[in-house]
């Protein structure tokens, strides 16, 4: 009998037969989005509600096994699938996708950690209200997942990162007991903040199993434009002109290198760009609550100064919802082009915007000193100072080969870099296996240690998500 037999058998038990699946091609599950990590598992097993998952987590700490939590499978940094080692358990939350209910007088949705972000986002919708959270894996990734890595994406300019979106939390932790956090209260001063703690943690304190998010009105208008500049000096203080002039209807603040358009050129023709090519191009999204006319009035006010001041060369603000949607769509094919091109070294960092050009400018300098040739696609989030560095192999070298020789190298110059200036390694995809020893010399050893301690309180046995974060 395999060693596995008593274990399979109370998961079945937990699940259902059908839900453990043990055989068969499992890929879906085992693989990660960027191809990155394939790991073995003892079983898949899908849960339907909080009573199963705390059901698993139990049959799981009775035989020793490890757990790695899985929404909807798009982590870059490694983090969702498990070992190569076939003994850890991959509990999948993709049963668990109910809407569990709105309230709308107190702008609260409570939902299934399993539910798709773009299911969440339309069900608020319906109601006249908006779930501010988006992001380029919206129509796959999973809210428990978001809330476990604190997602961003391109509106946390406005309405904040996955944390500031959610009020209540449902967890299973570790050793299968439920704690029921669903609170749709904005002030409960009654102790230690245990909501903060599971967000962030990448699945290793407990299972995140159900969330209660903040709603807010749907905005009367939405305007987005692009604009083209020669300097990333002239994009950090067309968003400080922005800031004056829109205040919190600014929603979104994306910048994008020439590189990184010039892949979608390339790689995506059937998309149109409203601008021609240039060193540096925003993407600027206003969200009124007035009117579509008030907005376009302070959008194209805001334009105006721009163009006056020198800071753009050429905008183009969309004139319909199609329009829109292309440009963002032009912002989110960034990294498919960057993927088609080949693998490459990516970076999620953080920055005070104040020092993010001086970044820019120094750090491209060194890589090429390093690395004649390299070529750099840089873009993200200007107006949270949240930027994608990622570095793309020279023309013509092989880019397997590049990232596997270089990957280290590049990786001190950047995250160096990153350090002098007092940033963060990540600002929104999380820590997972990738850059698990490198937040080991990052960061500090007091930070180290008192995470060390909440790990060992609330997992003790080091079951949840072993080998992620710490």
């Amino acid at each position: 009998m395999s060693r596995l037999t008593p274990l399979l058998t109370l998961l079945r038990d937990a699940v259902g037969e059908t839900n453990v699946l043990h055989d068969g091609d499992l890929s879906g599950y085992l693989v990660d989005w960027r191809r990155r990590y394939q790991g073995r598992a003892a079983a898949v097993v899908r849960p339907a509600d909080a009573t199963q998952v705390a059901a698993v987590l139990k049959a799981c700490a009775q035989h020793g096994a490890g757990v790695v939590p899985q929404g909807g499978n798009t982590g870059l940094v490694g983090g969702s699938v498990p070992d190569a080692s076939g003994t850890q358990v991959l509990l999948s939350l993709a049963r668990m996708n109910r809407i569990r209910g709105i309230d709308a007088h107190n702008m609260t949705m409570t939902v299934d950690a399993g539910c798709i972000l773009q299911t969440v986002q339309e069900a608020a919708a319906a109601q006249g209200l908006l779930f501010g959270l988006s992001l380029a894996a919206e129509g796959s990734c999973t809210i428990g997942g978001n809330l476990s890595t604190n997602a961003g994406g391109t509106q946390v300019l406005r309405y904040g990162n996955a944390r500031e979106q959610c009020l209540g939390l449902e967890v299973v932790t570790a050793q299968g007991d439920i704690w029921n956090g669903l609170s749709g209260l904005r002030k409960d001063n009654t102790g230690y903040d245990l909501r903060d703690l599971f967000i962030g943690a990448e699945g290793t304190l407990g299972v995140i199993t159900g969330a209660t998010l903040k709603l807010t009105p749907l905005p009367a208008a939405r305007l987005t434009a692009m604009a083209s500049l020669e300097s990333l000096p002239g994009a950090v203080a067309l968003l400080q002109l922005a800031r004056e002039r829109l205040g919190p209807a600014l929603t979104g603040f994306e910048v994008m290198n020439r590189l990184s358009l010039d892949l979608v050129r390339q790689h995506f023709p059937q998309l149109a760009q409203p601008l021609p090519g240039a060193p540096w191009t925003v993407l600027l999204e206003e969200s009124d609550s007035e009117s579509h006319s008030h907005a376009s009035s302070l959008f194209e006010t805001l334009l105006q100064a721009a163009l006056e001041r020198n800071l753009i060369g050429d905008a183009a603000l969309a004139a319909s919802l199609e329009q829109s949607q292309t440009m963002w769509q032009l912002r989110e094919s960034i990294p498919l082009a960057q993927a088609i091109e080949g693998p490459n070294i990516k970076h999620d960092v953080a920055l005070p915007i104040s020092r993010i050009a001086e970044f820019v400018a120094s750090t491209d300098s060194a890589l090429q000193r390093s690395l004649p040739g390299v070529r750099i696609v840089d873009f993200g989030h200007l107006g949270d100072g949240n930027l994608h560095y990622n570095v793309q192999a020279p023309q013509g070298a092989a880019s397997a080969d590049f990232v596997r020789e270089h990957e280290a190298r590049v990786n001190d110059i950047v995250y160096d870099a990153v350090a002098a200036r007092e940033g963060s390694i990540s600002a929104e995809h999380g820590i997972g296996t990738l850059k698990r020893e490198e937040l080991v010399k990052r960061k500090s050893a007091v930070a180290l240690a008192l995470m060390r301690a909440v790990k060992a309180a609330l997992d003790p046995q080091n079951r949840m998500n072993p080998g992620r974060v710490l």
